[in-house]
């Protein structure tokens, strides 16, 4: 295993918008103009090591990075086979990974004298965390969000309004995570010259899908920093779910270049890829445009979006991230899918095992990990990336286990 610790500091690789044949700009001409200004902004933010302080800090001072790396010991011995270590992005302000993205771009928005956010959310996580980069920042926000995600996610919207947000319900199409992006790429459109809209995935025209990759790259830094620490190597295996697949990048990106430790992304298979109801695009899907960058997306016969299901919020998602779609096509990343039964079953074991309520979302993560546990060596080493808590999930859970709260 290669040993070598790297830097946490923000990219500063050349970026032609593309990740192999994914990804680029497929926007209205009128949002070009938008894009390009955001992206000499990024380019010139990531040089200046002022902007890359006052990242570092809010990230610690604000945000209590860096988060453990814990062995989860009883899940371990539960599991069979090789050690699971939770990367433990639950402890993060606010409760997920998504504090980390947001951060990084309000900072860019006030660098570029932006006087208004806009954000989407589905399950909530990266309202709630909008909504505190928003305050902490003295920016007016507006969330859009579907209402379908409204209605199961109400502890978060409720969050994101004591926080001072306004939450938009988005009724049209599926009223889930697609449609509130579409909403807020709409406002961008019109609101462009004082507007900055926070995206909260690696998804969406260049450069947002580089820029949320650079500033969730913490998270796989300090895996590898802690790993040599604790363990005086790497691990043989990283597991993250995958969404729009912000957490799942940040997690991967440090370790692309050393081939000896296995990227593992986990899907939402739903009720089983067979029967058309899951939200596993890599998995189920097929090449195509979506929000403006051209990856894998879930779609009929005539190129038409279809509808996903769920039963995480975060991961009802038609698309996935160009870069996942790149790393997929050249073997580098395996991707896989854990159905809704797995999921619950995953949470409620770490519940029980370890007293640790995790997010929906990163459930499937945990039962893509267990899965994978009893195929290898009790001396192997896999790394979890718990991508947020469960409080918010407790409604959607108590339902799906037939509980009358």
């Amino acid at each position: 295993m290669p040993t070598t610790e790297r830097t946490g500091r923000l990219s500063d690789l050349p970026h032609d918008g593309k990740f192999g044949d994914f990804g680029g700009r497929f926007v209205a001409e009128t949002l070009m103009p938008a894009l390009e200004q955001l992206a000499l902004a990024y380019r010139d933010a990531r040089q200046d090591p002022e902007f890359q302080a006052a990242f570092d800090e809010a990230l610690s001072e604000y945000g209590g990075r860096p988060t453990p790396l814990y062995e989860a010991k009883r899940l371990s011995a539960e599991a069979g086979g090789a050690r699971i270590f939770l990367k433990r992005e639950d402890l993060v302000h606010g409760g997920a990974h998504k504090f980390n993205n947001v951060m990084g771009q309000a900072l860019l928005a006030k660098r570029m004298g932006k006087t208004r956010l806009i954000a989407e959310t589905g399950a909530g996580q990266h309202g709630v965390a909008s909504a505190q980069a928003a305050a902490a920042s003295g920016l007016p926000l507006e969330v859009y969000m579907g209402a379908v995600d409204v209605e199961r996610q109400r502890l978060n919207v409720f969050r994101m309004q004591l926080l001072g947000a306004k939450v938009i319900p988005v009724e049209s199409g599926s009223r889930t995570l697609k449609d509130a992006i579409n909403e807020a790429l709409r406002d961008w459109v019109t609101n462009v010259r004082d507007t900055y809209y926070l995206i909260g995935s690696v998804v969406g025209p260049d450069p947002y899908p580089r820029i949320v990759r650079d500033f969730q790259r913490v998270i796989g830094d300090e895996i590898r920093t802690q790993s040599l620490a604790k363990l005086d190597r790497l691990p043989d295996l990283l597991v993250a779910c995958v969404g729009g697949g912000s957490n799942a990048i940040g997690t991967f990106y440090p370790f692309v270049e050393d081939t000896e430790v296995g990227l593992l992304g986990i899907e939402a298979g739903g009720e089983g890829i067979e029967t058309g109801r899951h939200a596993a695009t890599i998995g189920g899907g097929h090449k195509g445009i979506l929000h403006g960058a051209l990856s894998y997306l879930m779609a009929d016969p005539d190129g038409q979006v279809t509808e996903t299901h769920s039963v995480s919020a975060g991961l009802d998602y038609p698309g996935v991230g160009p870069e996942h779609a790149n790393l997929a096509a050249v073997g580098r990343a395996r991707y896989e899918a854990a159905t809704d039964a797995e999921a619950l079953d995953a949470l409620t074991r770490l519940c029980r095992t370890e007293g640790i309520l995790p997010a929906l979302e990163s459930a499937h993560a945990v039962a893509g990990a267990m899965r994978e546990a009893k195929k290898m060596d009790p001396e192997d080493v896999i790394v979890v990336t718990l991508s947020g808590r469960g409080d918010k999930d407790v409604h959607t859970v108590a339902e799906a286990l037939g509980v009358d709260l």
